[in-house]
């Protein structure tokens, strides 16, 4: 079965609130094995909606929409749907009752409190059928257009949640007969840029190509990038078995950029592997601001290895919280490897941990010690040494705070795995490469 997803709302066009249910919803149905080529935003317009309706269908058996169904002058949606169909509203006497009642119910005197516009909500097209809306007012619909259906639902998202679980999911399901089963693999990868991982697995990606199950996507987010391969089959044991060797070919060909599956974060296998050593570990941020500590405290458990974190955000902070000799300071600012190196290994020191994580470097937007906005350098002291990298991270100031993090904890899962470091330098622009000391 394909269905397309559309969403009204100026709202929505203009930025005001991000589309989340359009994720929701395509999640929810690509696990029972709907397809969704296709997702729209639309305004507040009775023609460009009902457009948008007639074109959905023409390419889908069913149009999944949200919004638009309140109470108010810009909820267009009903008659949108009307107008696709070529019908007109009509008033919906058991609505228009049930309506009364849950305002009674909340203690509403109707005159008073209760404005007559409300009742819009118990209009329908003529020949569609209301779906229940357990938590709220407004009536979803359900209209059968050709040999097409539209499915129209609140965008209040716990009210979208419930109707479509309830209500329009299990229509979905009748009309498309028994689905395919629907399995998902996800590979999670850190040090690599998403067009490296592509490029890893180009072969795989062509080999499948002509037969189009499993197929291979990419998913770049926060300097990270996941690898989904989806399989469907008639059960779940027939996609397991389809989606081994793909996985089994992924794995290999990404190496030591793969960090976890779809449950894993890349500080939770940080923690992890520091567990698996009965090793502990303190960090020590300049550029970052926080952000190690805050992710690696957001994982429960993490006192067990974690032993905290210092802001070293100041250049003189740097000497006096962390022991950063002065004269290297002068002589190389704090941007430097070296730098990075000496943070490192005071804040292994003054907090009693085995290994020591420290990031430094110019977010931006402006240079920095003539140092250009990008520029990172990490720093890992441990029992064996210190590692240093230093890096040109692209990006806004936020993105390369996030990147800088990412990478960092990236540094410390490859020396706690005892894996090789030098993929890290698919991530960045410029790697200059790193030493231990």
């Amino acid at each position: 079965m394909r269905a397309e997803l559309l969403a009204v709302g100026d709202e929505l066009l203009y930025g005001d609130i991000v589309n989340g249910n359009a994720a929701w919803l395509g999640r929810q149905l690509a696990d029972v094995g709907v397809t969704i080529e296709t997702s729209t935003v639309v305004g507040d317009d009775v023609d460009v909606i009902a457009t948008a309706i007639r074109v959905a269908l023409e390419r889908a058996d069913a149009v999944v929409m949200t919004g638009g169904l309140g109470p108010t002058q810009d909820d267009l949606t009903r008659e949108g749907i009307a107008a696709a169909a070529g019908v007109e509203l009509r008033r919906d006497d058991f609505l228009e009752a049930e309506l009364r009642r849950r305002f009674r119910a909340m203690g509403r005197r109707e005159v008073r409190d209760v404005p007559v516009m409300n009742y819009r909500q118990a209009d329908l097209p003529v020949g569609a059928q209301p779906l229940p809306n357990g938590p709220g007012t407004a009536p979803g619909i359900r209209m059968e257009i050709g040999a097409g259906v539209v499915y129209a639902m609140p965008g209040v998202p716990f009210e979208m949640n419930d109707m479509f679980t309830a209500s329009v999911l299990p229509d979905i399901l009748r009309r498309a007969g028994q689905p395919a089963v629907v399995v998902h693999r996800v590979l999670r990868t850190a040090g690599m840029w998403e067009s490296a991982v592509a490029e890893a697995l180009a072969a795989e990606v062509d080999r499948l190509a002509p037969i189009g199950n499993p197929r291979i996507a990419f998913l770049a987010s926060g300097g990270q990038t996941r690898v989904r391969i989806t399989a469907r089959a008639r059960d779940r044991a027939e996609a397991e078995t389809l989606i081994a060797p793909v996985e089994a070919a992924a794995r290999a060909a990404l190496g030591a950029g793969v960090y976890g599956g779809e449950e894993d974060s890349l500080e939770s296998v940080v923690l992890g592997l520091l567990r698996a050593r009965s090793a502990t570990l303190a960090v020590a941020e300049s550029i970052t601001g926080g952000l190690l500590a805050g992710r690696l405290t957001d994982v429960p458990g993490s006192s067990v290895v974690f032993r905290g974190g210092v802001v070293s955000y100041a250049t003189d902070v740097k000497a006096s919280a962390l022991g950063v000799d002065q004269a290297l300071l002068a002589a190389e600012g704090a941007v430097s490897a070296n730098t990075a190196a000496a943070m490192a290994a005071g804040v292994r020191v003054r907090l009693g941990a085995d290994y020591g994580l420290a990031t430094t470097g110019v977010a931006g937007p402006g240079e920095l010690e003539g140092k250009p906005a990008g520029t990172v350098h990490l720093g890992l002291a441990g029992p064996d040494g210190t590692i240093t990298r230093s890096l040109r991270l692209p990006g806004d100031r936020e993105r390369v705070r996030a990147f800088a993090a990412v990478t960092a904890l990236d540094l410390a899962r490859r020396t706690l795995a005892g894996l090789p470091g030098s993929d890290i330098a698919a991530f960045v622009d410029d790697a200059t490469g790193g030493s231990r000391e």
